[in-house]
Formats: C-alpha cells, structure tokens, sequence
C-alpha cells in the first residue's frame, strides 16, 4: 500500500479502535447480528428515514414510482432530482448525459455512478465515461447523494455519487413476465423470477429492448442477463454473488448534424452504416460478516470485462465525410459506397477489492458511528482505431489509402488505492461528521504503434465536514463542506507521442452546501439546499466545440452556485379516501456557472476547419485570435431546469401520472456565441419543454397491470446537445403493455 495511504491510516486507528472496542463490548449477541446481515448491498442512503442523519443533500426515487411512472430511460428518472441535468443522446437512454449542479453532462464522466455500491463505468479512473450504462430494468431504488457524504465513496467527488440498487431477491419463490410494444418498432420484454429456500436465495432476470432511435438510421437491441444469489451462514455472516452480460448491437453514429442539415429534416442521419457493438460481463462477491451486535464488516470482490467497437463514418458535424482527405472518398456523393470508416475499438479488464468496517458506539462518551475502509483497483484498457477502406469495413484497409490502415494501439493501466472514513457524533439534536478520504492512482500509457511508454501518479487529500441539527422530528437542517476531485483521464495526463507526462492537474473544488428537509405534514416533504462548487481547477475540452473526443485542458478557476428546491405532496391515507392525489416537483434553480480566473480561447481558421471555430490553443495550423471569456457562463450550464407530476390513485387499481419536464437555455461553447456556425456546434441551445403521460391499471384477481405510456407527448422536436453537431430530442413514443405476477 503506498505510502501516503498508510500515513492516513494511521491517523485513523485511534478513533477506530475507541469505537471499535465499544461495540465489540457489547458482545456477540446472535440475533442482532443476524438481523445486521440481511442485505450486503452497500447502501449511499439507505432507506428515507436515514435521510434525517445525512448532512447534505440527498434524494431516493423509490420503486413504486419506477414503476408507475413506466419510464423508458435512465434520464426521465434521473430528471425528477433536484440538480439533475440528464440529457438524450440515441434516443434509446443507453448512454446518458448526467450533469450536476452545473457540470458538464457528457458522457457523465463528473458523477460517480455505482450498483449496488460498486463501480460500473468502463474504467473509474482511467476514463469515466458512460459509452456502457446497465438498462434501468435492472433496478428497483435509485440513490443521489450530492454532500460530504459522497468522499465514502470515490473517486469522483465532485458532482455526486449515483448508486443503483438491484432488485432483491423475493422471500417466496415467484417472478414476473411483462412484454411493452410501441411505435418506432420498439419491443421490450422482461422475465424475472426467484425465491429463498432455506438459508438460500437466488434471483434471475432477462431483458430484451429493441427499436429504432431518436435520428433516421439509427435503432437498438440490447440483452441483459442478470443473476444474484445469496447464501446465509450460520447466524453472522451472509454471501452475496452477482453475475450479468449485457450485449448490444447498434446502428447509431456519433457525430450530430450540420446548421443546414438540422434545417431540412431535424432527425437526418446519413450514416447508415454505422455500427457500435459492446459486450460486458461482470461478476461481484459482497460478504458481510456480524462481529457484533454493533459492528459489522462488509467486503466486496468484483471485476468486468468490456469489448466496445464502434464503427462510424463521421466524428462531428465538420466531417463530411470523415476521410475527407483519401481520394478514393471524394465526398458525401459516394458516402455509401468508396468512402471508408473508423473503428474506434476499445478493450476494457476491471477489478477490485473492497472492505468496509462499520461500527456504532461511543467516543469520549459521545454516541458515535464510524464507517471506515480501503480500496485497491486496477484497470487495463487496449484502445485501437483501425481504418477501413469501405463504408462498412470491420477491418484496416490497405495502407495506400490515406486514411486507411491501424491508427492507434495504446494499451493503458491504472492502479489506485484508496483508504477513507466518516464518523458521525450525536450530540442532542446536532450530529457532526468529520471524514476523509485518500487516493493514490498510478497511470502508465504505452504507444505500441511507436514503442513510447510513459508512466505518472498523483496521490490527493480529500476530506469533509458535515453537520445536521433536528429541531424536531419534522424538520433537520443539514451543512457541510467537502473537497471535489475528479482525476484526470490517462490519455491527458501522458502524451501518446513522447510518454511525457502533460501539464494537466486534478479536477479540484471545494464544495459547500446549507439545507433543510422537512415534513410539515403526513403525506408532506420538502428540501431545499443552497450550493456552491468553487472550482480551483476544472477540466474542459481543449477544443471547447469539438466534443467528448478531443483532449481535456486545465480550464482553472470556476464557479457554480444556486438553489435546488424538491417537493411531494400526497393526500388521501391520513383521510383514509380511496382517492389519492400526488403532486411532485424538483426545481434547480443556477444563477451563477462561470469563468473565474484569467481564461482565453482562441477563435479562427485552421486548414480545413470551419470559421469560426472555437480552440482552447494555437497549437494548430491556421489563424488565430486570443478571446478572453473570463465571466462568461459555462457551455452546458442552463439556468433552471424544472420536473413536476400530478398523479391520482383510485385504490389499489388505477393510477394516472402527468409530468413536464422544462429545461432552460444554454450555451453550447464558452464563447456564449448567440449566433450559429454551420457546423452546428456553437449556439444557443433553446429551452424545451416535454411532457410524459403514464396510465395504471391493476387486476388483482389475476395479479395482473396493463398499462400505456407516452413520452414527448406532443411531438416536440427540439435540440439536446451541439457536442459534435446539433442532436435532437427524442420522437413521441407511445407504449401498451402487460405485467403479469408469476
């Protein structure tokens, strides 16, 4: 273990052992103990009521509206949390775009996503980016934590920590069936079915989703095999195994479309031939050990395997087509027929290893809880790009082709190590919980094209501060204060030519946050939380117009703070009517998301480039003006964003829900350019309302629900993102479907 960890570690022994030797007096007392072990889940929040003792914000969507909202993606749930930006892309929701607070949302690359409280992107400290997002049939709750609380988890601490929970595994041997047709050719069917037997229990599940996608030329079909097992042994210990594979065969492309081309027909693709393939298989053992009624041990082994091939023509709106420069190409006049491709293949070996100690008792007679733990993961990404001579070439053309032959070969590895601890002190109505994490990653990059290596690591101090107080059992106010990093990707910290290390530091900030939860009244729930994430140092595109693809810079200093505001009213059980009127909103409200610091930008021509175009250096070809965008507000940033429902209940059987969904207007560079570029990747995003419409209804005799969705109920076309061109929002979808208990 590096040094730094050790040192860290042994800051925290004395506290660990004062709280550790309390509990362990108590005794080791069966029961309890067997109670402790019921879930080896690792839990972000737990259930609502452990919300009251957590210092910061934090929001839970349970299953009930899983369910009854009938959600198609991943970002409809997401979009029902305060300070949630979670943006379309393929129209099919299987790689989201989750900001927060003001974050940029691409590839979700500054929100730690987790399942089941382990890491689920294709590499956590290499490259955290959501090319895989597991289908959100996988799960029944969904956890946000956006406070202190989040440096438990790592490595990104800076936006917030998702988790995921799975669906837990039934009491009683049973399942379910549901099969969903829609327009778009969609088709989704689900098999789950399980039980426990003894002091054993298993669940098993398959989802098969299919349609076309959000753009013409573009659809889905993906496969989700998922199977949790659990096994109890003796009174003190519990054995959680999981195992799933995903496979999905897309006909998408990556780039957007140009001014005019959005102009003509919003929903054009001409890349018909692009293809992406991934398959993951992942596997994870979580075992929970009772050492006494008041402590408990909880150790998680996993690892993932992803193979990603992504097979396009065109990487933004600029290339038309991709391989502009090859002769035998000779534009988009023969896009389907000499010109050739791009196969962006990617190969990815995850694992890791993960204790954690949490214990209740008494430090200095004070009432105390300490959640403490190490980390050890290691990553190997095999990263080629190999270019065909044809439009839907799987392998390198011949090399007398200009663009053609292997481009790329990197084969990159991480290793980091963590150790972390929060404890928490009750003193009367107040708790406070002091915590800190450490992070020791190694990177190595190694150019097999050129035979190049280069090697760094960088070791951070992440620590936190919160506090709650409850007043009464209705109302707690909660503050806290914490540090936000987020490592930099391998490929921007060591450079592919030389194997030199690049002047590109850590994602830093500092972030604060004062709240308040309250329910005022039975049926009744409200919080509100100011925030502010003061960045030291945050990572941008170097090209600022060019997307996700480009390399990172050290933008320096920015600043994000506003309001988040979340609400839930529902009457009729404390009446004890059988009609039952909901009323939902989460409202983010983000006055202030800008440069800081001295900052510029370089705007010009460059060989084929457009116009225009907006670059982070001069480091190119071409001419160049330095602007200085120093106040200016972030790209990706809008001002307010706003997600309400109403719903009614008539008993157990009929259930209606109405939502609309606002997001305000953005800027799509750091420019803030009003007018567009025909490239489509500079301009105002315009604001956008959609609304969603779900309908229930129960048949309890034969334990069966039917139901009909629709989604952008009034067929809005409307523009999500100019990335890599401008991207349009999802088309209406309108599902009926069945479920039927087994």
């Amino acid at each position: 273990m590096p040094l730094a960890i050790r040192r860290i570690a042994t800051l925290l022994v004395p506290l660990t052992s004062f709280v550790l030797g309390t509990a362990l007096a108590q005794g080791p007392r069966d029961e309890p103990a067997r109670d402790s072990v019921r879930l080896a889940e690792i839990r972000v929040i737990g259930t609502a009521d452990a919300l009251a003792g957590i210092p910061g914000s934090g929001s839970i969507v349970d299953r009930e509206t899983l369910l009854r909202s009938r959600a198609f993606t991943i970002n409809e749930v997401l979009r029902r949390v305060p300070g949630v930006h979670a943006r379309d892309e393929e129209g099919f929701g299987l790689r989201p775009n989750i900001g927060i607070r003001g974050l940029n949302p691409t590839r979700s690359s500054r929100v730690l996503l987790l399942e089941d409280g382990i890491p689920l992107t294709i590499a956590p400290y290499g490259a955290n980016e959501s090319y895989y997002h597991p289908p959100m049939e996988r799960f029944e709750r969904i956890e946000v934590l956006k406070g202190s609380g989040q440096i438990l988890f790592g490595p990104q601490t800076i936006g917030g920590v998702i988790n995921y929970i799975t669906a837990a595994i039934p009491a009683r041997q049973g399942g379910e069936i549901s099969l969903t047709p829609g327009n778009r050719d969609y088709f989704n069917g689900q098999l789950r079915y399980g039980g426990t037997f003894g002091p054993a229990g298993f669940l098993a599940g398959y989802t098969r989703k299919q349609g076309h996608g959000a753009r013409a030329n573009t659809g889905s079909a993906i496969d989700d095999v998922t199977l949790k097992a659990q096994l109890v042994i003796g009174a003190r210990q519990l054995l959680t195994l999981r195992g799933n594979y995903y496979g999905e065969n897309s006909n998408v492309t990556y780039s957007g479309l140009t001014e005019s081309e959005y102009a003509a027909e919003p929903r054009f693709n001409p890349f018909r031939n692009d293809s992406m393939l991934l398959d993951r298989r992942g596997a994870s053992a979580t075992h929970r050990l009772a050492l006494s009624a008041a402590a408990s041990l909880t150790t998680s082994l996993y690892g993932y395997t992803i193979s990603r091939d992504w097979w396009r023509q065109s990487s933004f709106s600029d290339q038309r087509p991709n391989d502009r420069s090859d002769s035998t190409c000779a534009g988009m006049g023969n896009l389907n027929t000499t010109c050739g491709d791009q196969g962006r293949l990617r190969d990815y070996a995850v694992w890791g290893v993960e204790p954690r100690l949490h214990v209740t008792g008494s430090a200095f007679s004070v009432p105390a809880a300490l959640d403490a733990g190490v980390r050890a993961h290691f990553e190997t990404q095999a990263r080629r790009q190999v270019n065909g001579a044809t439009p839907n070439a799987r392998t390198a053309g011949p090399v007398s082709n200009v663009n053609s032959g292997v481009l790329e070969d990197n084969l990159r590895r991480n290793q980091a190590y963590s150790a972390f601890a929060q404890s928490r002190f009750l003193l009367g109505p107040w708790t406070v919980s002091p915590g800190i994490r450490v992070e020791h990653v190694r990177y190595q990059r190694t150019n097999r094209l050129q035979s190049v290596s280069g090697r760094t690591a960088l070791t951070q101090l992440i620590p936190g501060l919160g506090a709650t107080y409850g007043p009464s059992a209705r109302v707690t106010v909660f503050a806290g204060v914490h540090r936000g990093f987020a490592p930099p990707r391998t490929e921007d910290l060591i450079s592919n030519a030389t194997g030199g290390v690049v002047d590109l530091e850590s994602e830093l900030s500092w972030n604060w946050e004062l709240g308040v939860r309250a329910e005022p009244a039975a049926g009744v729930s409200l919080e509100g939380t100011l925030f502010r994430l003061d960045f030291e140092n945050q990572i941008i595109p170097a090209s600022l117009a060019g997307g996700a693809g480009s390399a990172l810079t050290s933008a320096g200093r920015t600043l994000h703070q506003g309001l988040e505001v979340a609400g839930r009213v529902e009457t009729g059980p404390a009446a004890g009517s059988p009609h039952r009127f909901l009323l939902r909103a989460a409202w983010t409200y983000l006055p202030t998301a800008r440069f800081e610091g001295p900052r510029y930008v370089y705007v010009g021509t460059g060989g084929s480039d457009v116009v225009g175009k907006v670059y982070a250096g001069q480091n190119a070809s071409g001419t160049r003006t330095q602007v200085s965008v120093t106040g200016n507000r972030l790209p990706y940033a809008p001002r307010g964003t706003l997600s309400a429902s109403v719903g009614y209940r008539h008993g157990a059987a009929l259930d209606l829900r109405l939502e609309a969904v606002f997001v305000g207007a953005q800027f799509g560079d750091p420019l803030n350019t009003r007018v567009t570029v025909p490239d489509g990747q500079q301009g105002v995003i315009p604001a956008y309302t959609v609304w969603n419409a779900a309908v229930n209804y129960e048949i309890t005799a034969t334990r069966t629900t039917v139901f009909l969705t629709a989604k952008n109920l009034f067929e809005r076309t409307y523009v999500v993102d100019r990335t890599r061109g401008i991207l349009p929002g999802s088309p209406r979808l309108v599902q009926a479907g069945v479920v039927q208990k087994l």
